[in-house]
């Protein structure tokens, strides 16, 4: 009898220890990274395609069979960013992450239907929202501006167990929607818009700026550096939005480089439009990254 007692305790003990531990086994087992994703790949349809025009986004996005397949609807933009529930989703994605190092690369397959967002604005925002190593496809059957993509690539990312930061996320596509409205000013190529925030954001990451104040002038010195004229509304939202920013948490030496990738690609396509930057200006964005690098290499030794 008192070898039964001793038993019982013993697997009440353990029962109880197995119940009070269950929690972080399970979240364990819940948490994920973007490695832990690598040999997946993840298609988001638009809610609101039809079947043939799913069919179409299909074979433009050549999904195969084995891909993981989820939908975004205007609740997923209410649930991410706080945006409009009754938003008409088209633009589709398909995602496959890649391993530490590969960056993020953006295609966009329907470059006719995709009429406000550019691959590198895609690039820019996804970096803020703290994604930063996948190949991401884009396409649509008709024409939409390619915005709600972004809360696409959000809900596969969660949906396949990786957490990303609510308030990242949603800086992230107030900074898209910020770019692609920018764009559309007369007199403003989609390059000189990308080159801006990248140049902004690489300034943050270097000054840290304590006051609202210290980014009201990173963004006036970046907008008179680069020869850009906005109305005072542009421009208070830029302040606004680079305000919230350097509250995130961001690792820019994590995404120096694709930073610079960026910076690299935007100026080439600058030359070929003829809107030339003085040179010192493109030495002061190599001295920054240089400086970065001497940085991180003092504080590992």
């Amino acid at each position: 009898m008192k070898r039964f007692s001793k038993w019982l305790l013993v697997g009440i003990l353990v029962f109880g220890l197995m119940i009070q531990f269950s929690p972080f086994v399970e979240a364990a087992e819940i948490a994920k990274t973007e490695e832990d994703l690598l040999g997946e790949t993840i298609v988001v349809y638009g809610g609101n395609l039809n079947e043939a025009q799913k069919a179409e986004v299909k074979d433009i996005l050549s999904v195969e069979d084995g891909d993981t397949e989820y939908s975004v609807t205007g609740q997923d933009i209410a649930h991410y960013i706080n945006g409009d529930p009754n938003s008409n989703m088209y633009s589709s994605v398909k995602i496959t992450p890649k391993e530490e190092g590969h960056g993020i690369a953006v295609q966009i397959l329907t470059a006719n239907n995709i009429t406000k967002v550019n691959a590198d604005m895609y690039r820019n925002a996804l970096l803020t929202a703290g994604i930063e190593n996948a190949v991401i496809e884009v396409g649509s059957p008709i024409q939409v501006t390619g915005e709600s993509a972004l809360s696409g690539i959000y809900k596969a990312y969660d949906a396949s167990g990786v957490e990303l930061d609510q308030g990242r996320m949603e800086v992230a596509n107030d900074e898209l929607e910020i770019t692609s409205d920018l764009a559309d000013k007369e007199g403003l190529s989609d390059e000189q818009v990308t080159a801006l925030m990248t140049e902004i954001k690489k300034v943050i990451s270097e000054e840290k700026p304590a006051t609202r104040e210290d980014v009201e002038q990173i963004v006036s010195e970046q907008l008179d550096r680069l020869e850009i004229t906005l109305s005072d509304e542009d421009r208070q939202l830029l302040i606004d939005l680079f305000d919230k920013m350097r509250d995130l948490d961001i690792d820019f030496g994590k995404v120096r480089d694709q930073l610079e990738d960026i910076t690299s690609t935007i100026k080439d396509r600058l030359d070929d439009l003829d809107i030339n930057l003085d040179e010192g200006f493109w030495e002061k964005v190599k001295a920054f990254f240089n400086d970065i690098i001497d940085w991180i290499a003092t504080f590992f030794k």
